[in-house]
């Protein structure tokens, strides 16, 4: 069986818990195909580049499948179908990520202090510009 991806944006609108029962409906339709999803990530409520059918944010949930690729045709038309899911993407992949995805490990370095310069950002003293053309109020 081969090892997809499947990542799928829902309305906005919606409360958490039936974004919960979108991926349980997708995982269920996955198993019906005889292909098992090996994990479901949630990344929250994020902002659009641009907006999608009135829609200025939306949830974003993904999920790994191992599967034939019958089940991921069957979840695709179903989601097509579905009018709360606003966007859906399913790319193959050679291998699954081990560990959290690119997207969650995001989300807690956002969450923890300062980032990777350290507490106040570490660049070194602030200098004056000299290429800067000079202004008589900078004589002042």
């Amino acid at each position: 069986m081969a090892l997809y991806e499947h990542v799928f944006l829902a309305r906005q609108d919606l409360a958490q818990a039936q974004v919960d029962a979108l991926a349980e409906n997708a995982t269920k339709i996955i198993e019906e195909q005889g292909g098992k999803v090996v994990k479901t990530e949630t990344w929250g409520l994020r902002g659009l580049a641009y907006r999608i059918a009135k829609n200025r944010k939306a949830h974003y949930v993904m999920l790994e499948v191992d599967g034939p690729s019958a089940a991921i045709v069957e979840l695709e038309r179903q989601i097509a179908i579905n009018e709360d899911i606003i966007r859906y993407m399913t790319v193959r992949v050679d291998e699954h990520e081990a560990g959290p995805s690119a997207m969650m490990r995001r989300n807690e370095r956002d969450r923890g202090g300062r980032g990777e310069r350290g507490e106040r950002g570490e660049r070194g003293p602030r200098r004056e510009r000299d290429d800067r053309p000079r202004d008589d109020r900078d004589a002042a």
